[in-house]
């Protein structure tokens, strides 16, 4: 007699907490349970609901990734002359290569020390640098300009746009 006391307690118990976590209003065991299964239905549809938006999402943006591949960013090189023998230097180009190798060739032939750089190359290349002349030569905006043009052209060939 206790154990039936027992279980006839624990059913109650589970049926509260079921009434608690789908906020049903209703006293009748049958009623909860089918209060449970709407719930846990709507529950369903909602994640598969989320599931499309989210393959939806996805698919877009993988889109977009691919059209940003094909993208052609015109070449852009920017140098100002900071001092006597400093230049702040600006390039944007299309990814791909060694192009950040070959520019830092460039400023080596031309005698020129990287003081600083910032250089992003998540959808397409691009570098700010500060550079110092060596030896105190009279470096030209259009020397150094040219430089880094050749060096960019050694990676393949793109639109020009030179500022």
């Amino acid at each position: 007699m206790a154990k039936k006391v027992q279980r006839r307690a624990a059913s109650r118990r589970k049926l509260q907490l079921l009434r608690t976590l789908t906020n049903s209003k209703s006293v009748r065991r049958r009623s909860i349970i089918l209060n449970v299964l709407l719930h846990f239905h709507k529950l369903k549809v909602k994640l598969e609901e989320i599931q499309r938006e989210y393959q939806n999402l996805m698919a877009i943006r993988n889109e977009y990734f691919n059209l940003l591949k094909h993208i052609q960013i015109p070449k852009e090189v920017k140098v100002e002359k900071l001092g006597e023998d400093q230049f702040v230097v600006k390039v944007r180009c299309n990814r791909g290569g060694d192009k950040l190798v070959s520019i830092v060739e460039a400023f080596e032939e031309l005698g020129l020390n990287v003081v600083r750089a910032r250089v992003c190359c998540n959808h397409f290349f691009s570098m700010e640098a500060i550079v110092v002349a060596q030896d105190q030569q009279t470096t030209k905006t259009k020397d150094v300009t040219q430089a880094i043009l050749k060096a960019i052209d050694k990676q393949g060939g793109e639109r020009i746009l030179v500022t």
